[in-house]
């Protein structure tokens, strides 16, 4: 059966400001590479999922933009207004696909087929509805979904599962602990690794943990 393709939009701040909450969470390790590694390993599951026609990174960091090239998706800068859900809105008006994803860019254990069984269930829910899934402990948002012709209307930030459901989006249910498991806190991040990490976060917690001799 086919299926319709999906535009999936990932915003990035610079480097430098992304992910305060975590700096230094993983000693040793420069801040801007952990959060270049989380954005990353979300974008590297993004363009694994087989429901996923295109990804936009929307970004004005340069190492970001250069990453996002280098695997396989396309980058866009910022557009004139500030803040997550402009480069949404930004994002969502650059892409090619009818459908469209609104994506955090913070999900390092993410799982492409857990990411395609919500945009299936988006596609077979309710026609002209948006659809959300609310992050693990149930406030936030990782997923916003919007069919062909309606608009993305992103409500990211603080209580943002209230305010996408008072905004008329549906919410989505479904066994995807890895699309709900975003990474705010190091405490997230010990919570991501349970699920499993992608290699270059994983790669980061490995190399920020002390060395032990042996014997």
């Amino acid at each position: 059966m086919s299926q319709p393709r999906w535009a999936v939009v990932v915003p990035v701040k610079h480097l430098t400001a992304a992910k305060s909450r975590l700096r230094g969470a993983l000693p040793g390790v420069p801040h801007e590479e952990l959060a270049l590694a989380l954005a990353a390993d979300t974008l590297r599951a993004v363009l694994a999922c087989p429901a996923v026609a295109e990804a936009l990174v929307v970004t004005d960091d340069t190492r970001v933009a250069a990453a996002a090239r280098a695997a396989g998706a396309r980058a866009l800068p910022d557009g004139p207004d500030a803040g997550l859900n402009a480069a949404f809105r930004h994002g969502a008006a650059g892409t090619i696909a009818g459908w469209v994803a609104a994506l955090t860019a913070d999900l390092p254990a993410l799982r492409p087929a857990e990411l395609a069984g919500a945009l299936l269930a988006a596609q077979n829910g309710r026609p002209a509805v948006r659809r959300f899934v609310p992050d693990a402990p149930g406030s936030g948002t990782t997923l916003l979904t919007a069919p062909p012709g309606v608009p993305l209307d992103p409500h990211f930030g603080v209580g943002s599962a209230v305010a996408h459901a008072a905004s008329g989006a549906l919410p989505l249910s479904g066994d995807w602990p890895s699309l709900r498991r975003d990474v705010d806190t190091a405490a997230d991040l010990t919570a991501a690794a349970r699920l499993g990490l992608g290699p270059r976060t994983a790669a980061l917690v490995a190399a920020s943990r002390p060395a032990h001799s042996a014997g």
